[in-house]
């Protein structure tokens, strides 16, 4: 490696963007404890690398030992031993090599994938409002670059601690054996290359942070303005010349901190090549004279020479190691303060299968508050400095009803009243503060999760769909379906003749949130999901709210299938929609207000009389 590539590197290994923030006592134990499953990979690991830092090492002194048997003239031969030596230490040198370079494969990608799924496993059992406060990219970047940041411990830190001490101790010493005074007047000069280092690599490092934090702004803003949804907002309101304005200015601030990063890198190669190359004229210089009045070989000149480009490498990295560690250690921070959140819903320990037969749904005295955002969220992924200390307010009150087996009641009332928080706590989104939800005389809490899912299934008002195949989407719901098993379902929820309309039937892709389909084609596609499922109980939450008529009798009439002989919850905004319920019940801030069939409520000219006299005064 010449002066200016070891300067170069020395940069590049000490310009990782420093955390401005703290990491947690015990993290370092923690991820002791973490690398513990991979013992065995990391002794192998740091055994080759002491033996490539020991072979990194002799082949200068075989180039030293060559130069005295030209100068002593020792014969043909031993020249040719020595090339043939060194030969063989470079062979050998590059199979180590390969051994490291694998073994750091292994343990990095082996890390990236255990963290990666540990978290990824670890969100999907975390409550809806986790989701509904935290921003989406800060959850993909600790999959991402937290994780990578993470990997570096193993894979870069530990191999750059092991073999540069190594490396270090070993040159210091045939350095120093060779020729103490020449070594030591070298030396003067190391606080000029590593002062300068230090700040250059502080300086550079806080230019990475803001590019980074500036490229990430940039994300944020394409992921949110090139969705369907934000590209129509920011065509609607007339605001895309303000938009690229805005984005122009985050992007000419990266390209002025590039500028400045590069004309910074470059000044520090300068002045650390030329600090080397002092050095290295020193040793030639004090060496040469040296050499000349017989008080040092030839060869060893050119040990010392060449020792002296092996030397600055890992002083500048072990200077820096802290940096480096702390980095490591931070990403591991991050990545466990994921792990850390307690999922709010999980299975109890004795939790059983709900038995076969007909599924009645009680709700006994329940009361509710949604959970604080410090049970749930971080301030890190909300891009707050403090988490919103609201919450804990009781939203629902005593609530007391039954549906009976194959039975629907209809929840009504006005908007924020409690009737959606209902329906989560029918599915076990959220558990109750109090009382009790039952299916089939079973408290929910005693079920198994997957019991539950199978039991009841939610058709809300959005309609979401993912960017997949029409097969993919409907196969949610029941992975193993055959194409014959979801055309069924196609055909139950009126949408057979549409898709297969499609140039490529199953196989067509809807685009995100199913945008490439209407909105009355969006909310069957849920019916088909919800109709494959073959659910015992469905929650039905405004699922007409956002159609019109032509669409709303089209999934009605999907509906009306997918409820036959099933127990039903249907939340309703239009009234005409819930006229055959069994029972209705009014809710207002959170408790029942009324109850009763359609006609009783109207003929009690109370809360519900008055919604209804509201929508149809027309």
């Amino acid at each position: 490696m010449s002066m200016e590539n070891a300067a170069w590197h020395s940069l590049w290994r000490m310009s990782g963007p420093e955390k401005s923030r703290a990491y947690a006592d015990t993290t370092p134990r923690r991820v002791l404890a973490f690398a513990t499953s991979y013992k065995n990979r990391l002794l192998v690991f740091v055994l080759f690398s002491v033996v490539a830092a020991v072979l990194a090492v002799v082949t200068p002194v075989l180039a030293g030992r060559v130069i005295d048997a030209i100068v002593d003239k020792s014969g043909i031969q031993v020249v040719v031993n020595l090339a043939l030596i060194i030969a063989g230490v470079a062979v050998a040198e590059s199979a180590v090599s390969l051994v490291v370079r694998w073994y750091s494969s292994r343990l990095g990608e082996g890390i990236i994938f255990d963290l990666r799924t540990a978290v990824f496993d670890h969100v999907q059992k975390m409550p809806v409002a986790f989701f509904t406060r935290t921003r989406t990219g800060a959850l993909v970047s600790r999959l991402n670059n937290d994780v990578i940041g993470a990997q570096s411990a193993f894979a870069g830190t530990l191999s750059g601690l092991v073999s540069n001490t190594v490396a270090l101790v070993l040159t210091a010493g045939v350095m120093f054996t060779t020729s103490w005074q020449v070594t030591a007047l070298a030396l003067v000069l190391l606080p000029i290359f590593l002062l300068p280092a230090r700040y250059f690599s502080r300086s550079i490092a806080w230019l990475r942070k803001e590019s980074a934090d500036l490229n990430a702004s940039m994300g944020s803003q394409m992921t949110e303005r090139f969705s369907a949804p934000g590209a129509t907002l920011i065509k609607l309101f007339g605001r895309p010349a303000d938009e690229s304005a805005q984005f122009a200015l985050r992007a000419g601030r990266v390209r002025d901190i590039g500028v400045k990063m590069a004309m910074r890198q470059f000044f520090f190669v300068a002045m650390l090549t030329l600090v080397a190359a002092l050095a290295l004229a020193l040793v030639y210089g004090l060496g040469g004279v040296y050499a000349l009045r017989g008080q040092m070989a030839a060869g060893d000149v050119v040990v010392l020479a060449m020792l002296l480009t092996k030397l600055y490498v890992p002083l500048t990295s072990l200077a820096n190691a802290r940096v480096e560690i702390t980095s490591a250690l931070v990403s591991f921070d991050r990545v466990f303060e994921i792990l850390d959140l307690k999922p709010l819903i999980t299975d109890a320990l004795d939790a059983r299968v709900l038995e076969p037969g007909p599924v009645a749904v009680k709700f006994s005295n329940v009361s509710f508050a949604y959970p604080s955002a410090e049970k749930v969220s971080l301030a890190s992924l909300e891009d707050v400095s403090v988490l919103d200390t609201r919450g804990g307010e009781t939203v629902l009150h005593g609530i007391d009803f039954e549906i009976p087996a194959g039975s629907t009641v209809a929840l009504v009332g006005s908007s924020g009243a409690g009737k959606s928080t209902i329906a989560s706590l029918l599915a076990r989104l959220y558990d109750v503060d109090s009382g009790a939800v039952e299916l089939a005389g079973t408290n929910i809490r005693e079920l198994r999760l997957d019991s539950l899912r199978s039991t009841v299934s939610m058709v809300t008002q959005d309609g979401h769909l993912f960017h997949e195949t029409i097969g993919s989407n409907l196969r949610l719901a029941k992975p193993g379906a055959s194409d014959e098993e979801i055309w069924q379902a196609l055909r139950r929820a009126r949408l057979e003749p549409t898709i297969a309309g499609l140039p490529e039937g199953l196989d067509t892709v809807v685009g995100e949130r199913g945008y490439r389909l209407s909105g009355g084609e969006r909310q069957r596609m849920t019916i088909a999901r919800l109709l494959l499922a073959a659910p015992q109980v469905v929650i039905l939450d405004e699922a007409t709210a956002a159609l019109d008529s032509s669409n709303e009798a089209a999934v009605q009439a999907a509906l009306a299938d997918a409820l036959a002989d099933r127990t039903a919850l249907v939340i309703a905004h239009r009234l005409s929609t819930i006229r055959s319920a069994d029972l209705i019940l009014v809710i207002e801030d959170g408790r029942i207000a009324e109850r009763g069939t359609h006609t009783e409520l109207l003929a009690a000219r109370g809360r519900y009389a008055e919604l209804h006299d509201t929508q149809f005064a027309q």
